[in-house]
This record gives structure tokens, C-alpha cells and sequence, in this order.
């Protein structure tokens, strides 16, 4: 079976007697091997430009992360820890693109160096290419050390990040809530009474409302009751202090609420889970920190009860 090298066409028969499709013949007979072959620098070559343009592209990108950091400052640019600080930057941006390609580049770099050791006729440059493969892996590698020594830090961050935004939450409600008793010398029965007095231009109150649960705001109040249990030949009547909730349906007509607590749902935001939170008279602490009687512990115990 002779096959065409014109058009490719497949028959029987000499290519010198010509192509049955094109017609195409051979002029002569096909040069023989040479008896000395020069080994190819070609593989190696493709390991030593893969590590280096890695290692390039991460000391690149530590460089741009120092000048960011230093911002003109010569002595930061002489400090190690500086430094640690920038290529820990460097991989956190590069860990998208740079992981992907350094495990294709270390698996298609491992199979060109096996075949390199495989055939040293063919092959040559195999310190070359052990050194490029060399390359690729240490920066892999430094590449994940930087990023796992920083993520602990990180998830510190994001929880400090959540933590704000519940008390930001907090703040805005508590000021609401502040300007509502100052107007009206009494804390409102539930949000939408809030929301329907409390001027909000930018927004922010009603964004806070809507990441609160309505079943966690308990607004309290110290009223004055007259106390059954003594006799009623006592002069006068011995007053004690009764708290009563908007819940209470036996509250006396315009009674005024002296007092609120605020649960706000955690980082689930489902309400009565652990990772809530407690306000309580201008304090905010999670409700797991007050179970354990540290800030708030003076929140009553129908709050801490799901």
C-alpha cells in the first residue's frame, strides 16, 4: 500500500510508475538515513522557557506588590518581612491563573523529562530541563506555602468583615430607635411603626430592617401596679415595678416602652440559631459570649431561649 504525498490517495503499486488520483511520481529514490543524527535541544528547551516565564511572571508580580506596599518608602524596600508580605499578595492574585497552569505545566513538563531520559540519542539538555522542571515546582510550591500561611489571617478578616455589617446593622436600628423615643418619649411596638415615623432619605434604616427578623425586637416597660399581696388596711398601696412586653395583651392604653432588647440572626441569618447576636441598652455582644456571662449578661433569659 503505497500512499500519495501530494493528495494522499491510498493504492497498490511503486510511486516512480505515478499517483492513480494525481499523477504525481517520485524522481527518485528517497535519501537514506544519515548515520550520524545531532540530538534536539527542542524538549528541553520547552521545560527551560515554561520555568522561567513562571518564575517571571511571580517575581513580576511580587515587584508590583512591594512597590504598592512601600508607597515611595525606601526602607520598606529593605525589610524581609516586607517582602514576605508582597509575595503573599502575589500568590493570593495569581492563585486563579498560576494553580491551573503550574499543575498542567508540572504534568506536561514530567512526561517531557521522562521522555528525554528515555531516549538520550534523540534527546539531549537534560540538566536544562531538570532545572526548568525544578523551576515550575518551586514556585507551585512557594505559591501555596504563601497562600496557606495566610489563610487563617483571612478567615479572620472575612469574620470581622460579617461581625461589622451585623453591628453596622445594630448601630443604624439603635439610632432609629434613639430618635423615635426622643420625638415620641416611648420605643415603637414593632418596625413598620418605626419605619412609618423615622425619616429615612438615604435608605440605610430600611436596609438594616430588612436583614432583622421583626420576632427578635422585644421593646420592655416599667410600670407601676399595685401590689395584692399586702393587706388592705395598709396606708396607701405598696408599688413595685412589673415589666411588660408589646406582646402583653393586658397593657393599659398609651402605655409608653421605657426600655428594648434586639436579637439579630448571625452569619446563617436564621434567628435563634447560636451565631446570634444581643442588644441590649446600647451594648451588642453574641449570644454565645452572653450563655458564657460575659458582655450582656443581664439580658433576660425569655431572649436567650429560641
Amino acid at each position: 500500500m503505497t500512499i500519495c504525498p501530494c493528495c494522499g490517495f491510498k493504492f497498490s503499486g511503486a510511486l516512480s510508475d505515478g499517483c492513480k488520483q494525481c499523477g504525481a511520481r517520485a524522481v527518485g529514490e528517497a535519501l537514506p538515513r544519515p548515520a550520524n543524527e545531532l540530538p534536539s535541544y527542542g524538549r528541553a528547551l520547552v521545560l527551560v522557557v515554561t520555568g522561567s516565564l513562571l518564575v517571571l511572571v511571580f517575581t513580576t508580580q511580587t515587584i508590583m506588590a512591594m512597590a504598592q506596599r512601600s508607597s515611595g518608602s525606601l526602607e520598606r524596600l529593605f525589610q524581609f518581612w516586607q517582602w514576605i508580605a508582597a509575595g503573599e499578595t502575589a500568590a493570593w492574585r495569581l492563585k486563579w491563573i498560576s494553580i491551573p497552569v503550574l499543575f498542567l505545566a508540572l504534568w506536561v513538563g514530567l512526561k517531557i523529562y521522562r521522555s528525554i531520559r528515555q531516549e538520550p540519542a534523540r534527546f539531549c539538555g537534560v540538566k536544562q530541563a531538570r532545572r526548568g522542571l525544578l523551576a515550575s515546582a518551586m514556585v507551585g510550591l512557594l505559591i501555596a506555602l504563601l497562600i496557606g500561611i495566610t489563610v487563617p489571617a483571612r478567615l479572620r478578616q472575612r469574620q470581622m468583615a460579617i461581625d461589622a455589617g451585623i453591628q453596622a446593622d445594630w448601630y443604624t436600628v439603635e439610632r432609629a430607635l434613639f430618635e423615635y423615643q426622643a420625638r415620641y418619649k416611648t420605643y415603637p411596638a414593632d418596625f413598620n411603626d418605626l419605619q412609618k415615623r423615622i425619616a429615612d432619605p438615604h435608605g440605610t434604616l430600611a436596609k438594616a430592617l430588612a436583614n432583622l427578623d421583626q420576632s427578635g425586637y422585644h421593646p420592655g416597660a416599667d410600670v407601676a401596679a399595685v401590689d395584692t399581696g399586702q393587706s388592705r388596711n395598709l396606708r396607701g398601696a405598696v408599688i413595685r415595678k412589673a415589666s411588660l412586653t408589646s406582646t402583653d395583651d393586658a397593657a393599659p392604653q398609651g402605655l409608653a416602652f421605657t426600655t428594648f432588647e434586639l436579637r439579630l440572626p448571625g452569619e446563617d441569618k436564621i434567628l435563634g440559631t447560636e451565631d446570634d447576636w444581643i442588644g441590649h441598652e446600647g451594648v451588642i455582644t453574641r449570644l454565645k459570649d452572653v450563655a458564657k456571662g460575659g458582655v450582656g449578661r443581664s439580658v433576660s433569659a425569655g431572649i436567650l431561649n429560641p
